[in-house]
Formats: structure tokens, sequence, C-alpha cells
């Protein structure tokens, strides 16, 4: 890699974990509170491997045949790093399999039958020595219940919760969102951080608050977010290319 891209993701980490901070500090948090996935879609394994070199650990992906293959890309690069790789997008449920095969966290689940795909898979890589225990996963769920947009409304919170959570492959961990195209970010976020305690309330292992992206992390962190998934502001405008 050219040292000029080595300095430009230096200098847009050290920008996106000073918006974080200063977030945290203004809605009287702890920086440590929020976590980072650095959202690697279309960026190269290059990318991936310094923004390990600069103390990132997770990574999110949304695209399950770009996703295994940088995977597995990451891994000769850097074979001494242990970076975790969940997968934050639209998850069909053919592809379960395959994202059994490397995800250290599904973001994404939305559905009764997708939860149900997941843990099969899951449990098949298991009995196969694949995956040392079950696979975390976070319900998505959707504010304006737009089923172009994925997730789930909030009345179907609840049983897709008991489902997940009767699965022996998966782990209940808690609540993924976006904010809607358009929409307010702080009543959005509002509405998640509700839809979070309820959750909790009912399932307390249900902890994790995942929302939050580029443009509105601020809004995000102010309602609660325990997670933001940031690409843009970190990885600029990227394609694949080689390597």
């Amino acid at each position: 890699m050219d040292a000029q891209r080595r300095e430009e993701l230096a200098r847009r980490l050290q920008a996106v974990r000073e918006r974080i901070d200063a977030a945290c500090v203004a809605a009287g948090r702890a920086p440590g509170d929020v976590a980072l996935v650095a959202v690697t879609k279309t960026v190269p394994a290059t990318d991936v491997a310094v923004l390990l070199d600069l103390g990132l650990t997770v990574f999110g992906e949304n695209r399950v045949q770009e996703a295994g293959a940088k995977v597995a890309k990451v891994a000769e690069l850097r074979p001494d790093a242990a970076p975790r790789w969940h997968f934050i997008g639209g998850l069909q449920r053919n592809k379960a399999k395959a994202v059994a095969r490397w995800a250290d966290q599904v973001e994404s689940v939305d559905s009764v039958r997708l939860a149900d795909a997941l843990d099969a898979a899951v449990r098949r890589e298991q009995d196969t020595g694949g995956r040392p225990g079950p696979l975390p996963v976070l319900l998505q769920y959707s504010v304006d219940g737009d089923p172009e947009r994925g997730g789930v409304p909030r009345d179907g919170l609840g049983p897709l919760a008991e489902r997940v959570a009767a699965c022996a492959g998966l782990q209940l961990t808690g609540l993924m969102a976006v904010a809607p195209l358009g929409a307010d970010p702080d009543a959005a976020f509002a509405d998640v951080a509700e839809a979070a305690a309820w959750l909790r309330v009912r399932f307390p292992q249900a902890s994790t608050l995942s929302t939050g992206m580029s443009g509105d992390l601020e809004e995000a962190i102010r309602h609660g977010s325990d997670v933001v998934r940031v690409g843009t502001a970190l990885v600029g405008e990227r394609r694949i290319t080689s390597g």
C-alpha cells in the first residue's frame, strides 16, 4: 500500500475517534462506552490490514461473497492479527451457511426464517469443528416499517427475540437499527432507544444497541448507542480493487 493511503486512513480514523469522543462527552458518557465498527464493504483487504495496524479490530461487511474472500485475504496479510467480522447487511437465508463460516456476529436478523437458517448453519459448523460456540446476533429493528429496507417492526420484536433466544446456535445480544432516509435522526434514534429498552427488559442479555453511521453518529450516541458503524467517514468513497 502506498504511504499516501496509509496516511489518509490514519487521518480519517483520528477524526472519527475525535467525533465519537466529543459526542460521548456531550452526552455525559465516557468515550470508552461506544465501540467503532469499521464498515469495509467495497474496500480492499489492504485497507483492512492497515486499519488493523492502526488499532481497529472490528469490521463490518454486507456482501457475502466479497466478505468471504476478504476475510481470507486479510488472514494472509495479517496472520497474527485477530480481526472480528460483523455481517451488517440484508442477508438471504440461502447465504446463511457461508456467513456462519466466518462471521463473529450478525447484526441484521429480521425474521424467524432467517434466524432458523442461521441457527441450522451454525450448528452444522459446530458439529464439524468450524465454530467453537454460538453466533451472537442483533435483531434489526425497523423504525418506519418499510419492508424494502429490512428490519422488524416494534410488534414483531418480541416474537423474533423469543425465537432467537430459543435457538441453540444463536446468542441474542441486542438491537441494530438504521435511521430512515430523510427522517429526523433525533426522532428516529429516540424511537430506537425506546425499542431497545423494551427489549432489554424482556431479554436482559440483549444489552447492545448498534445504531449510528457516518452522518448521524452524534445523534445515535446521544440516544444511547453502544456501537457506531462508520464507513464513508473512515475509508472514503472506495471500490474494491486487486488486493
